[in-house]
């Protein structure tokens, strides 16, 4: 963990930060993605754990990583005289924004959850097929989870919350958000090879579910540095989207296959990794 801090300090640029802190998440999915290699079939009760899991990574990252923070932030920027409103106003506007982003978004893509059936698409119908209607559904999951690391990094420039957020904050969230992307990348390749596509091409698909993450990290964090008084909303958006994301498609989809109890128990172990790295790290 001392070598991977060390990497993180010698990137002098937040926005390199993020960007590598996003291809890690990236390749993490094509790990995941690559089991396909290895196993000619899934095992539901392992998806579903894994599922809760990704969960509670997710709920964990966005109150420690997130809005943790952006209610600190708020508070700095109030001790400095540059706001005035209550702390837990900006936090909760961002966290609502941000789930009413990925409620559009849900709305206005074409999208296929896990172990749906073709006709269980949500969106906009199109003549997709079923594979490309699963990566993006994993697409959308991935585009909150690069905005928050990109965010947390852009974060770090901003002198006046130098005592908000850490470096090791950051690379905590980054590292709990790769380390589930994992199962996410096998829970992509494993369908669209039962599909009947070759184990290569599975791959390639399952890995390419994960691409918006880094594209998204140097997005997040851009904004934050180029307009650093919106950190608490921004922190507090991505961590809306996230739960968002959550509720409306991992959690239920980790219940689908009556595991519920092994996805719960997923969940939890899931919330205490994530909250142990930001706690040691942060």
């Amino acid at each position: 963990m001392e070598y991977i801090l060390e990497f993180f300090q010698s990137q002098t640029s937040p926005i390199m930060q993020a960007l590598y802190a996003g291809l890690f998440t990236w390749i993490m999915t094509a790990i995941g993605a690559a089991l396909v290699f290895l196993f000619k079939n899934s095992n539901r009760k392992a998806l579903d754990m894994a599922l809760g899991f990704t969960g509670g990574v997710m709920i964990a990252a966005s109150f420690w990583s997130l809005i943790a923070p952006a209610i600190d932030a708020v508070e700095v920027q109030n001790e400095l005289g540059q706001s005035s409103l209550p702390s837990f106003l900006p936090p909760a506007i961002g966290f609502f924004v941000g789930a009413l982003f990925m409620f559009i978004i849900d709305k206005a893509i074409p999208h296929l959850h896990i172990f749906g059936k073709i006709d269980e698409a949500e969106g906009p119908k199109t003549d997709l097929k079923k594979t490309s209607l699963l990566v993006l559904a994993i697409a959308i999951h991935n585009i909150p989870e690069g905005l928050a690391v990109g965010v947390a990094f852009g974060a770090l420039v901003i002198p006046e919350f130098a005592n908000v957020y850490s470096l090791g904050a950051a690379v905590a969230l980054g590292i709990g958000i790769g380390i589930q992307n994992f199962p996410e990348g096998f829970a992509v390749s494993m369908p669209v090879r039962r599909a009947g596509f070759s184990r290569s091409k599975s791959w390639i698909w399952g890995q390419l579910s994960a691409i918006v993450e880094p594209i998204f990290a140097v997005i997040g964090a851009a904004l934050v540095i180029l307009v650093w008084p919106i950190l608490p909303y921004a922190l507090s958006f991505a961590a809306g989207a996230m739960i968002f994301i959550v509720v409306e498609e991992v959690i239920p989809e980790s219940q689908r296959g009556g595991n519920t109890d092994l996805a719960t128990m997923g969940l939890i172990a899931g919330f205490i990794v994530m909250m142990s790295l930001d706690v040691a790290l942060g």
